[in-house]
């Protein structure tokens, strides 16, 4: 019987089932990843990630990412940290400092102690390349359009840090119903390819809250593009300044983001929670 070894890691509660697909090559389809993120019968994780051999001679490495539902995802900012750690733990690169591909485009991580940085690619705002319909949301001002959902109108900023975001900003997070408001938001007409659903309540211009519905998976204790995201919108919106603290459910991040043109930072932990092994014909 063939199995399959693998990485149980998470980064502020947010975590994933992490297979070295260098070391063996790896191929998987939508119904194992479905039944392996099943947090009763399987795995239980909200993202596989894959580290894979590079198809540039300049990378390092290529992090593919699945969300668990199957579906094939860009970016995975939380997860960056996590395979940055663990290629270390493998002994799959001496460097402290590595180049990655991705869907997402090119971005790098160092080690620093027990903490990650990840500079991320440059945000988009484009909308031909978030994917972006504004035809089908209402136009508010320079940075910000309107979704409706039962009535209720939410003002949101749509980015892209090589997945789609919409980030809305509220005065209050703590009650809101993030699980049934994002479900139905993801899927709304102006993004075609769905998007990440971001709720942020900006304390000041160096701290804010977040949660987010993440498509494909649902809320999660953290999400690090989200984080990115967020604070994308909030300078672009005038409400944050260049280097803010990110709280989430699952921990803080800090991210910073100079301005348009260039690429968004993030630190943040990560955390090898355990090794398994999956018999791959009993899933």
């Amino acid at each position: 019987m063939k199995t399959l070894a693998f990485y149980k890691m998470h980064s502020l509660g947010n975590d994933f089932m992490i297979v070295d697909g260098v070391s063996r090559a790896f191929s998987v389809d939508t119904q194992d990843i479905a039944s392996w993120s099943d947090r009763n019968r399987g795995v239980g994780f909200d993202q596989l990630l894959v580290i894979e051999p590079p198809t540039a001679p300049e990378a390092d490495f290529f992090y593919r990412i699945y969300n668990a539902d199957g579906s094939e995802a860009e970016q995975c900012g939380n997860g960056t940290r996590c395979v940055a750690t663990l290629a270390k733990l493998l002994r799959l690169s001496p460097k402290e400092e590595l180049t990655w591909q991705s869907l997402a485009g090119d971005f790098t991580t160092q080690l620093l102690g027990d903490q990650v940085a990840t500079e991320m690619t440059v945000p988009t705002l484009d909308h031909e390349n978030i994917p972006f319909d504004a035809s089908a949301a209402t136009y508010h001002d320079d940075h910000r359009y309107v979704m409706t959902d039962n009535d209720i109108d939410y003002a949101f900023t749509p980015v892209s840090m090589g997945n789609p975001h919409a980030v809305i900003f509220m005065d209050s997070i703590f009650d809101l119903d993030v699980p049934g408001i994002g479900a139905r938001l993801t899927q709304h007409a102006s993004f075609p390819n769905h998007a990440n659903i971001s709720f942020c309540q900006v304390m000041d211009s160096g701290f804010m809250r977040l949660r987010v519905y993440e498509r494909g998976t649902g809320e999660t204790q953290a999400c690090g593009s989200g984080a990115c995201a967020a604070v994308v919108a909030a300078r672009l919106n005038g409400l944050a300044g260049q280097r803010v603290k990110v709280s989430l459910p699952g921990g803080k991040l800090k991210i910073t983001w100079p301005g348009e043109g260039e690429r968004v930072s993030m630190t943040g932990p990560s955390s090898l929670s355990y090794k398994g092994e999956i018999t791959l014909n009993e899933i």
